[in-house]
């Protein structure tokens, strides 16, 4: 099993995104957010298809917190089913993986 994951998760807007992002980084669920504008999303909802615009959130976090990410993610997004799917690094710059670490870490 991966040690690191990256999370994506759309959001319907850059405000909700940002305020999703912030609470991660602050409770160190999450290392650090990017926030990627102007994706568009097809899908079917309830039965009828939807096309939107939303925001997509690269989410970089330990695999082991993932759970606690996933959880704290329900309770604050908008959405009713929120996308939340965790891809496995499989490498990267070990420095960068330390400090991901290291800011993941619970003080």
């Amino acid at each position: 099993m991966a040690e690191f994951v990256v999370v994506l998760i759309t959001a319907p807007n850059e405000d909700d995104a940002a305020k999703m992002a912030n609470d991660l980084v602050a409770s160190r669920l999450a290392a650090c957010v990017n926030i990627i504008r102007n994706i568009r999303s097809i899908y079917r909802w309830q039965g009828k298809i939807e096309d939107e615009g939303e925001v997509l959130m690269l989410v970089k976090t330990k695999q082991e917190s993932f759970r606690d990410l996933e959880k704290r993610v329900k309770e604050i997004h908008p959405y009713t089913v929120p996308e939340i799917i965790a891809l496995p690094v499989i490498e990267g710059s070990a420095d960068y993986l330390q400090w991901l670490s290291q800011e993941t870490t619970k003080i």
